[in-house]
C-alpha cells in the first residue's frame, strides 16, 4: 500500500474502543450475559423501526437514512432473556458491578468521574436495538495515555448496553438474537491526538491492556471492536466502524489516508472539467433486447434501468482508491443502501452482457458525450429510483469534497459506505432509568498487566516468559487464586497457559473449563492425590464432561495416585526390561528409560518420584 507523508498531508485520527464487561448480569436487568446459539431460542417476534423527532423536534440524518429501506426486524428469544431486552418492560436501575469496572477503567486512565450518571437514549433504528434507541451513559472524562509518539488524551468513557448480534440476513430484513443485548459494554473515546498508522495501533493495544488489566472484560472475538476516526487537512472526519485487531487499525488509517487523498484529487479534476450531474432517466428501452443478466432479469420481472449523465466524469468513475475499489464503487455503495445490487457505469463497460451497441445508444439517450460518464441502476422501479438518485448525490459530492461519513471496515483494509455521521439529534435523556452517585473512592485501582509480569517474576520466581503468557492471559485470576491456595506458582502458571495451549491443539473443548475445574485439579495435585503429570488428562476429561468434580474425573481417568512401592515395582520392570541397554549404557540409559517408566505409569506418580527411583533402580543394577 502506498506510504504518505502523514505529516504533510495534516493526518489526524481518534479511537472508540467497545469492550464488554464480564459482569453476571446484564446492565439494565437481571439476565445473565452468557451467549447462547440461536437453535436454543423459545421465541420470536418481529418489529418495524422508524426514526422519531428529537425534543428540538430534529431527525438524525443517519436515522432517516437507515429509514428508507422498509425492512422487518425478528427477533430470537431465550429462557435467558426477558422483557427488558424485548422493550416490553422498563429498565431495571444500572448494574452496579459494571459501573464498579468502568470507573476502575477510568482509575487505570487517570479520568475524572462525573458526579452523577445520567443515562442517554440513542437512536439506533437498525434493528440492533428493539427500542429503536441504545441506552448510554457519560462515566468519566478527561484521561490520558502515553505512546511512544507522545501522550493521547482520552476525551470519555461511557457505560452503554450492547446491541442485539445479528443471527443472518433474510429477503425481508435481519434476524437478531437477544442473548447480547443489554451486556454492558464501556466505550472509550480518544481525542484526535494520533499523528500516524503506527501510532493508532499503539493507542489501541495499550488501551486494550488497560482493560484486560481490571480482569472484568470478556475475551474472544467479538468482544472488543474498535472505531477508527480519521481525517486529513482537506478531507473529512470519516468513522470507520469494526476494526477487529490491532494490525487492522494501522491497514484502515493508511487506507483511509490514500482514499481521501485520491478523492481530493478527483475533485480537482471534475472541478478543471466543470462537471456537473445530469438528470436521472428511464432508459429501459435502450436493454430491451439485452443479454445482460442482471438488467433481463429486472426488466423480466417488471423492474426497471435508470440512469443518470455525469457530465465530465469519464476516466474517473473506474478510477482506484483503494485497491480493488473506484469512485464507481463509493457510488454503487449508495445505491445498495437503497437496496439495488449496485450500479453499472460507463467506465467499465461494455462488459457483464452489455454491448457496445448498448452503451452507444445508452450515452445518446441520456445526452453524454465522450468526456462524459453514464451510471445506470436495474431493479423494481421503485428501487432503482432510489437507487440511482442516492447515486446521482454522491457524484455531486464528489465534485465538491470528501464527505463526512460512517463506513464500514473490510477484512482488506479498504472500507465501504454505512451512513452518514450521526448528529445531536440522535441523543435524548432516558426518563426511565434514575440518575446514579459515583464515588470514585469506592473502587481501587487495578494493577497494570504490565506489572503484574514484574511481579510475579520477582514474587513468585516465574520465568519472564510464562509470567508474561500468564498476566496477558484470560486466566491470570485463576492463577492468583491458585498460588493464594498454596499451589506452586509454576505448576499453576504452566496449567493455565501451556497445558491449555496444548489441549486446544488436539481439538479439546477447553472452552468449557470453569476456573473451579482448574482450582480444583491444582488442590488434588497439591494434595498429592494427582501427579502433576496427569493435570492435562484430568483437564481433558473435565472438559469433556463439565458436569464431573475433579476426583470424579481423576478416577474417570484412571489416574489415582499409587504409593512408592508401586512406583518402585512399575520401574523395576522397565529396569528389567531393558536390563541390557543399562549394562552397555550405565546411568546414560537413563533418559530413554525415564520417558518409558512415565509412560508406564500413565501420570499416576510425580516426575520427580520416578525419576529418583529409577536412578536407584539402575545404580542396583550395575
Amino acid at each position: 500500500m502506498t506510504e504518505f507523508d502523514y505529516e504533510e498531508l495534516g493526518l489526524v485520527a481518534g479511537l472508540e474502543i467497545h469492550q464488554q464487561l464480564d459482569t453476571e448480569t446484564k446492565l439494565f436487568c437481571n439476565c445473565p450475559t452468557t451467549q447462547r446459539e440461536a437453535a436454543e431460542s423459545v421465541r420470536s417476534f418481529t418489529r418495524y423501526l422508524h426514526p422519531t423527532p428529537s425534543e428540538l423536534g430534529e431527525v438524525d440524518e443517519a436515522a432517516l437514512e437507515e429509514s428508507q429501506v422498509e425492512r422487518e426486524f425478528e427477533y430470537l428469544g431465550y429462557d435467558s432473556t426477558c422483557l427488558v431486552e424485548e422493550d416490553d418492560e422498563p429498565p431495571h436501575p444500572m448494574d452496579d458491578e459494571a459501573l464498579e469496572l468502568s470507573l476502575e477503567i477510568a482509575q487505570l486512565l487517570s479520568m475524572t468521574p462525573v458526579d452523577q450518571a445520567h443515562v442517554m437514549r440513542k437512536v439506533v433504528i437498525d434493528g440492533s436495538n428493539t427500542s429503536g434507541f441504545q441506552r448510554t451513559s457519560l462515566i468519566a472524562t478527561d484521561g490520558e495515555i502515553q505512546t511512544d509518539a507522545g501522550p493521547v488524551g482520552i476525551e470519555d468513557l461511557m457505560l452503554e448496553e450492547e446491541s442485539a448480534r445479528r443471527v443472518e440476513e433474510t429477503d425481508s430484513g435481519v434476524v437478531f438474537s437477544l442473548d447480547r443485548l443489554g451486556v454492558p459494554l464501556v466505550e472509550i473515546g480518544t481525542d484526535p491526538d494520533i499523528t500516524s498508522p503506527e501510532q493508532a495501533r499503539e493507542a489501541a493495544g495499550r488501551l486494550g491492556m488497560i482493560l484486560r488489566s481490571t480482569g472484568g472484560v470478556k475475551r474472544g472475538l467479538g468482544t472488543i471492536r474498535q472505531d477508527v476516526n480519521v481525517s486529513i487537512e482537506e478531507g473529512a472526519r470519516v468513522e470507520v466502524k469494526g476494526v477487529q485487531d490491532l494490525e487492522g487499525i494501522e491497514n484502515i488509517v493508511r487506507g483511509e489516508v490514500r482514499r481521501q487523498a485520491e478523492l481530493l484529487e478527483i475533485a480537482e479534476e471534475l472541478q478543471d472539467r466543470n462537471a456537473s450531474i445530469g438528470d436521472v432517466q428511464d432508459v429501459s428501452d435502450v436493454f430491451a433486447d439485452t443479454d445482460s443478466g442482471v438488467i433481463r432479469g429486472a426488466l423480466d420481472a417488471g423492474g426497471a434501468v435508470k440512469a443518470v449523465p455525469l457530465f465530465g466524469f469519464d476516466g474517473l468513475v473506474g478510477r482506484e482508491i483503494q485497491p480493488d475499489r473506484r469512485l464507481g464503487t463509493e457510488l454503487s455503495d449508495h445505491a445498495k443502501r437503497h437496496g439495488a445490487g449496485g450500479i453499472f457505469h460507463t467506465d467499465e463497460l461494455p462488459a457483464y452482457g452489455v454491448t457496445e451497441a448498448e452503451v452507444g445508444a445508452l450515452r445518446e439517450a441520456v445526452d453524454a458525450g465522450e468526456e462524459d460518464a453514464v451510471a445506470i441502476v436495474a431493479a423494481d422501479t421503485e428501487t432503482a429510483e432510489l437507487a440511482i438518485e442516492a447515486a446521482a448525490n454522491r457524484a455531486a459530492v464528489a465534485i465538491a469534497r470528501v464527505p463526512e461519513e460512517t463506513r464500514d471496515a473490510n477484512e482488506d483494509g479498504t472500507t465501504s459506505y454505512l451512513r452518514p455521521l450521526p448528529g445531536a439529534a440522535r441523543m435524548y435523556p432516558e426518563t426511565d432509568v434514575p440518575p446514579v452517585e459515583i464515588d470514585p473512592a469506592a473502587v481501587e485501582t487495578p494493577e497494570l498487566l504490565d506489572e503484574k509480569v514484574d511481579r510475579y517474576v520477582k514474587s513468585y520466581d516465574l520465568d519472564p516468559g510464562l509470567a508474561e503468557q500468564v498476566a496477558f492471559g484470560r486466566r491470570f485470576t485463576t492463577f492468583e487464586q491458585a498460588v493464594e491456595q498454596g499451589v506452586d506458582p509454576a505448576l499453576a502458571a504452566t496449567t493455565v497457559e501451556s497445558t491449555i495451549t496444548e489441549l486446544r491443539r488436539d481439538d479439546v473443548p477447553v472452552e468449557n473449563l470453569t476456573d473451579e475445574h482448574f482450582l480444583d485439579v491444582l488442590e488434588q495435585v497439591d494434595a498429592g492425590d494427582l501427579a502433576k503429570e496427569g493435570v492435562g488428562e484430568v483437564l481433558t476429561v473435565l472438559a469433556k464432561q463439565p458436569e464431573l468434580s475433579a476426583a470424579t474425573a481423576i478416577e474417570e481417568a484412571g489416574l489415582g495416585g499409587v504409593d512408592e512401592a508401586a512406583v518402585r515395582e512399575a520401574v523395576r520392570e522397565v529396569v528389567e526390561r531393558n536390563a541390557t541397554q543399562v549394562e552397555d549404557e550405565g546411568m546414560e540409559a537413563f533418559s530413554a528409560l525415564m520417558g518409558e517408566a512415565m509412560g508406564a505409569l500413565r501420570g499416576k506418580a510425580d516426575g520427580e518420584v520416578v525419576s529418583s527411583v529409577l536412578r536407584e533402580e539402575i545404580q542396583a543394577k550395575l
